[in-house]
C-alpha cells in the first residue's frame, strides 16, 4: 500500500523541482531559501504561493537567467510586488545581506532622470544637486539607518522640482546661466507644482555658480491648510480610547496622530526598544526625551507590544523589533498602508494632526512640544506663531491637570512634559 505524501514532503520536492538547473546543482543561496520554507510553519500555505505561475516563473527566471541569486540580478528582473516579496524572503532566510530598499530605489531614480536630461550641462547640474547635495546629506543623517518614506519622498520631490525647471529652461532653449531674473518670474507665475523646491534649487544653482543674477526668496509658511475640527479629534479620541472593536495597533496608531501629533512615517519607524517602563509608567520616545503615557494609552501601547504581528501574510516570519511589523519579512508598515488603515476606520490622519499639533502649539512653549514630539525647534515655533499661543498661565495650568484621559480633556496629552 503507497504511503500518502506529507504537506512538508511534497513542498520539499516541488521546490527542488522548480530551483533545480539543468545541470542538476541548485545555487546555494537558493537551497538556502528551500530549506527556510520547508520548515515554515505553514507549509500548505507555502505550497499555495508556489503553485502560482508568476511566483514559479520569477523563481525560474533566476535559476535559467541569472544563474547566481544577487540584489543587482533582481534589480535586473521587471519591478513587481513578486519580486518585492522574493527579495524580503531571501534575506530574511540569510540568502542576501540586507539593504536599504527605499535609499536604493531612489538612487536607482535619480539615475535615470539625470541620464534623461538632454544638454550635458543640465545632467552635470542636476546631478550635483541630487546626488552631492540631498543624497549625501541624507545618507550623513541616516548614519547607516535605513531612510524612511518620508525622507526619501522629500529627496525625490526636491528633485522633481529641478527636473522641472530644467526642461522648462531647455522647451525655451534657455540655461541656468542664461535664464533672466524677469524669465524664471515667468516660470513661477505659472505655479509650478513645488514653488518652495523650485527656489530651492535656484538658490543652490546661484551658490554653486551653475547661475547669476537670480534670486528666489523663501516662501513663507503662513500656518496648516485645511478644517481643524477639535470636537471631531476628540470624539475620534474617545471612540479608539474606549471601543475594543477596533485592532490594538490601529487604535495606537491614531491615538498617537490625536493626541500626539505624530507623522504616519513616524509611527511606523518606532520600535519596541521606544517603549520602557519606569515606576510603573509606561513612556515613548518621540522626541529628545520619553513622553509618559497617560491611561488607557498605557495599557493599549502595552498590549500592542505582546500581541504584534505581520500585517501581511509573508511565508517567512522574521524576528524584528517594528512596533507596528510590514507585510514582508523584517519590515515595517509602509506609510501607505497605514493610512489606509486608519481611513478604514474613520480618521482623517493629516487633518487629525493638523488639529493636534495647532491645539498642543497654542497651549505649550514651542521648546516644549519640539522635545515632546520631536519637532524641529523651528517646526515647533511656526506652530506657534500659527496658532498665536500664550503661556502666561502654563506652569500654573499644568499644576492643575488630571491624569487619565477618560474624559479627554484638551491638557492631558502634556502628562509627560513636566
Amino acid at each position: 500500500m503507497t504511503t500518502a505524501e506529507c504537506i512538508r514532503c511534497s513542498l520539499d520536492r516541488r521546490l527542488r523541482e522548480v530551483l533545480t538547473p539543468a545541470d542538476g546543482t541548485i545555487s546555494p543561496k537558493l537551497d538556502q531559501l528551500r530549506q527556510t520554507l520547508v520548515r515554515v510553519d505553514r507549509p500548505d500555505n507555502a505550497l499555495t504561493w508556489l503553485s502560482r505561475a508568476l511566483n514559479r516563473t520569477v523563481l525560474r527566471a533566476i535559476v535559467t537567467e541569472h544563474r547566481q541569486v544577487s540584489h543587482e540580478s533582481l534589480d535586473a528582473m521587471p519591478p513587481s510586488n513578486t519580486v518585492t516579496h522574493l527579495r524580503s524572503m531571501l534575506v530574511a532566510a540569510g540568502a542576501l545581506e540586507p539593504r536599504d530598499e527605499r535609499l536604493h530605489a531612489a538612487e536607482r531614480w535619480i539615475t535615470q532622470e539625470v541620464a534623461g536630461r538632454g544638454p550635458l550641462q543640465h545632467q552635470r547640474v542636476l546631478h550635483g544637486y541630487a546626488v552631492w547635495h540631498h543624497l549625501r546629506r541624507l545618507r550623513s543623517r541616516l548614519a547607516g539607518a535605513p531612510a524612511s518614506h518620508l525622507q526619501v519622498r522629500n529627496v525625490r520631490s526636491h528633485v522633481t522640482a529641478a527636473i522641472t525647471l530644467l526642461d522648462w529652461l531647455e522647451r525655451q532653449n534657455l540655461t541656468l546661466e542664461t535664464c533672466t531674473q524677469a524669465e524664471f518670474e515667468q516660470w513661477l507665475a505659472d505655479q509650478p507644482r513645488y514653488p518652495e523646491r523650485t527656489a530651492h534649487f535656484v538658490r543652490w544653482a546661484v551658490k554653486h555658480r551653475h547661475a547669476t543674477g537670480l534670486t528666489a526668496p523663501a516662501l513663507r509658511w503662513n500656518g496648516p491648510s485645511g478644517a481643524l475640527d477639535q470636537d471631531r479629534r476628540w470624539a475620534d479620541a474617545r471612540r479608539l480610547l474606549h471601543d475594543d472593536s477596533y485592532a490594538v495597533a490601529d487604535r495606537v496608531a491614531g491615538l498617537l496622530v490625536l493626541l500626539h501629533a505624530q507623522k504616519l512615517n513616524i509611527i511606523c519607524e518606532l520600535t519596541t526598544s521606544d517603549v520602557s517602563q519606569q515606576m510603573g509608567r509606561t513612556l515613548l520616545a518621540l522626541g529628545s526625551r520619553p513622553t509618559v503615557l497617560p491611561a488607557p494609552l498605557d495599557d493599549l501601547v502595552d498590549s500592542l507590544l505582546t500581541m504584534r504581528k505581520s500585517a501581511g501574510s509573508s511565508l517567512i516570519d522574521m524576528p524584528s523589533n517594528w512596533l507596528f511589523p510590514g507585510r514582508w519579512p523584517g519590515q515595517p508598515l509602509t506609510e501607505g498602508a497605514l493610512a489606509r488603515r486608519l481611513q478604514a476606520i474613520g480618521l482623517h490622519p493629516r487633518q487629525s494632526r493638523n488639529t493636534a499639533l495647532f491645539t498642543l502649539a497654542s497651549e505649550v512653549p514651542a521648546a516644549i512640544v519640539a522635545k515632546m514630539l520631536g519637532l524641529h525647534i523651528k517646526s515647533a515655533i511656526q506652530w506657534q506663531k500659527a496658532s498665536a499661543g500664550d503661556w502666561a498661565a502654563y506652569a500654573a495650568d499644568v499644576s492643575r491637570r488630571s491624569g487619565t484621559l477618560t474624559d479627554a480633556p484638551a491638557h492631558d496629552t502634556e502628562q509627560g512634559t513636566r
